[in-house]
């Protein structure tokens, strides 16, 4: 059993455990310890987002990691892929993102990449979880000169900045378009903008003023009809609204309609396949895909491969499969050609240079695929037991199931970094599903919430 990582990282409320500033120091010796294997000066980079606590867990991270005598490059607020695209530029051994995504500023993670920008597997999360909790007092404290250094990597908002504008075709340039874009007073706050404008556009930004408290507070992915409203406003010929540490995007077309990540995936995923440049014809996503996706890109001669929630399982079956297009319903977007994790900025990128190719709107790109209704319900749960263990929650989802009878789709699971379930039913009739789903809910929230 994990005791502490979840689907992405080590998550919780800041200096409550295990997101504390000792639990912090820990995981930094323990990174440290994992990674220190060949005979060379080790050196693993650390970013994070805008939060308050950033710079209490930042500070032990450092204090971890340096008493194993390990160096730190600090790069300060950047996008989880831009910390991803560093580790594996500037060949450190390993990087840490202090960043709890789109969560509320109160709460705060620990994720890790290796030294080729992908996120760890489950082997070394259980290695770092043995050092912890088995051997970590034990282990090797180094003295005098092989105690690790800090340093301060001063330019590395540049360099992913200029990575990112290097993902866009560059015959191509955004001149001539509006563009907004909300920052989710996170990461991108400086990154974002900045890309879209260096390559032509004029730029509408919303969310750059972050204080260490607003970090996704009414804005950003999660509330798309903040862009949405600006798009209006200003004309925009696109909106495209990031999360609080930028690896996820959430677009909204010049009409103000808002289209998450399968509308990307599936206006990009048509064209890779028209183009053969979709590896094995084959879209990798989550059982949270709308069917919509599915039937968008068999049209086209494609296929896709479902997998757990989560970006980490989606790049898993990636890398498993040789495929180079995944990604989330949530906008995690994966081009493997490109990065090694979810990047919302990049992802924006690949849309706004078809719209620029074809010269569309992005609304007549988005009739690619028609979607099927789809509800999702969240409810606060106190323990997450297995489902089967409940009798009664088991009892209403195999009635559920019989009923759909193929019709349609459910997903019942809980939130990897969250204290939630989540129910999620697909079909043709919205009024039908919705009743199925508040039946379940019920089930789960008298039981377990």
């Amino acid at each position: 059993m994990r005791k502490l990582f979840g689907t992405d990282g080590v998550r919780g409320v800041a200096n409550v455990y295990p997101m504390t500033a000792e639990m912090a120091i820990q995981l930094g010796r323990a990174i440290a310890y994992v990674f220190k294997k060949e005979p060379h000066r080790h050196k693993i980079v650390i970013g994070k987002d805008t939060r308050l606590s950033g710079y209490m867990l930042e500070n032990a991270m450092v204090a971890g990691i340096c008493s194993m005598g390990v160096d730190v490059m600090l790069v300060g607020p950047l996008p989880t892929p831009g910390i991803a695209f560093i580790t594996s530029s500037m060949r450190a051994d390993a990087g840490v993102v202090i960043s709890a995504s789109h969560n509320p500023y109160q709460d705060n993670g620990i994720k890790f990449f290796s030294r080729d920008g992908f996120k760890l597997p489950d082997r070394l999360e259980a290695e770092i979880e043995d050092f912890i909790f088995n051997k970590g007092e034990q282990s090797y404290r180094p003295t005098a000169s092989d105690i690790g250094k800090a340093y301060r990597i001063d330019d590395a908002i540049g360099r992913y900045v200029v990575f990112s504008k290097n993902t866009f075709p560059k015959e191509l340039t955004l001149s001539g378009l509006k563009i907004a874009v909300d920052c989710a007073h996170g990461a991108t706050y400086k990154v974002a903008p900045e890309v879209f404008y260096e390559l032509g556009a004029e730029v509408f930004p919303i969310g750059v003023e972050p204080d260490g408290e607003n970090i996704n507070y009414k804005c950003g992915s999660l509330y798309p009809e903040v862009v949405a409203k600006l798009v209006k406003e200003k004309k925009a010929d696109i909106g495209i609204s990031l999360d609080g540490d930028g690896d996820r995007v959430i677009l909204v077309d010049e009409k103000g309609q808002v289209l998450d990540g399968d509308y990307l995936m599936a206006i990009v995923a048509t064209r890779m396949l028209k183009q053969n440049a979709l590896k094995k014809k084959t879209l990798v996503t989550t059982i949270m895909s709308n069917m919509g996706l599915e039937d968008a890109i068999k049209r086209v001669g494609g296929k896709i491969i479902r997998t757990k929630v989560g970006d980490r399982y989606v790049v898993d079956e990636m890398l498993k499969g040789g495929y180079n297009l995944g990604g989330e319903q949530s906008g995690h977007i994966v081009f493997m050609e490109h990065t090694t994790t979810g990047d919302g900025i990049i992802s924006a990128l690949q849309v706004l240079a078809i719209m620029v190719k074809e010269g569309k709107r992005l609304s007549e790109l988005s009739t690619v695929m028609q979607t099927y209704p789809q509800i999702l319900m969240n409810i606060k749960v106190k323990e997450k037991k297995e489902f089967t263990a409940v009798p009664q929650v088991a009892k209403r989802i195999r009635e559920v199931e019989k009923k759909l009878n193929g019709s349609g789709r459910l997903s019942v699971r809980y939130s990897g970094t969250e204290p939630l379930a989540r129910v999620m039913i697909e079909g043709k009739n919205g009024k039908e599903i919705k009743k199925m789903a508040k039946y379940i809910a019920e089930a789960i929230e008298k039981e377990l919430g």
